[in-house]
């Protein structure tokens, strides 16, 4: 059977390859995008099956009419992405209140905002699968990155609760966490900090370190995101490209070695 996407942030990147999947396979896209006319492409090509929604996802109440309009154009949700987001670029010492705020009224209260508008008609259902795009950076953390991770990791902490709170009805949840792929997320997507000459030479090293990681190929993403809307047990998380996995392993070694070296201290202040 065909399935129904709500998937944001259309307009290009990993949305707009996974509408393109979804949609040539014979599925049911709303789509949404600041700009509409970004998405005039798809509702030429798909007329039938595509949706295109303008919605900047900051705003709830516009989220929560973007998806019902979804639901009552296609009768139902089967697969809601949360893909809309940038990166904010800055040493946290460079950032500033607002830099901070909007990187989580996007990356984090936009999905959040979609998901509750999506949660009643999931659960009416009794079946359904929310898609958290978050990050190898939703896990790990690098310099100059601080905000953006700090949005991943709190998308990702929500998103496990979820998981949880809503299987009882059918509902899946699965976080997406890509490594490097070649998409504009660290181009004209991107927002940066006014820098502070101090910390030029930590930039430079870690732009040369980041430059020097073959990127994924964006177009291949979408074969896998197939795979894992139609599993029967999907998973609640999913790495996307090569590097991720490696990054991950060593980063939770690490922090596993620390914990176990300072247990005692730990147990003791247990007081008992």
């Amino acid at each position: 059977m065909s399935k129904v996407w709500f998937i944001t942030g259309v307009s290009r990147g990993f949305g707009r390859e996974w509408a393109v999947a979804a949609l040539e396979r014979g599925d049911s896209v709303a789509g949404t995008a600041r700009d509409l006319s970004t998405l005039d492409e798809l509702v030429a090509k798909y007329p039938d099956t595509f949706q295109a929604i303008q919605l900047d996802v900051t705003d709830r109440e516009g989220d929560f009419a973007a998806v019902r309009a979804a639901a009552d154009r296609f009768g139902r949700l089967d697969v809601v992405v949360n893909n809309a987001g940038y990166g904010q670029f800055g040493m946290i010492e460079e950032l500033s209140e607002e830099e901070l705020r909007t990187q989580f009224e996007t990356n984090v209260f936009g999905a959040l905002w979609v998901t509750q508008a999506a949660l009643p008609i999931l659960r009416a259902q009794g079946s359904g699968h929310i898609l958290q795009v978050s990050s190898i950076g939703g896990i790990s953390a690098f310099q100059n990155l601080g905000a953006y991770h700090a949005s991943k990791w709190a998308l990702e902490g929500f998103s496990q609760s979820l998981a949880q709170e809503v299987a009882p009805f059918g509902v899946h949840v699965t976080l997406i966490e890509p490594g490097g792929f070649g998409t504009d997320w660290s181009g004209p997507s991107a927002k940066h900090a006014a820098p502070i000459e101090a910390y030029e030479p930590a930039r430079a090293a870690r732009a040369a370190q980041r430059s020097a990681n073959r990127p994924g190929d964006p177009t291949a993403t979408g074969a896998a995101i197939l795979k894992v809307v139609d599993a029967d047990k999907p998973p609640l998380r999913i790495f996307l490209g090569e590097v991720p996995l490696a990054i991950a392993t060593a980063d939770y070694e690490s922090r596993l070695a620390v914990w176990r070296e300072w247990q005692p201290v730990s147990a003791a202040a247990q007081g008992n």
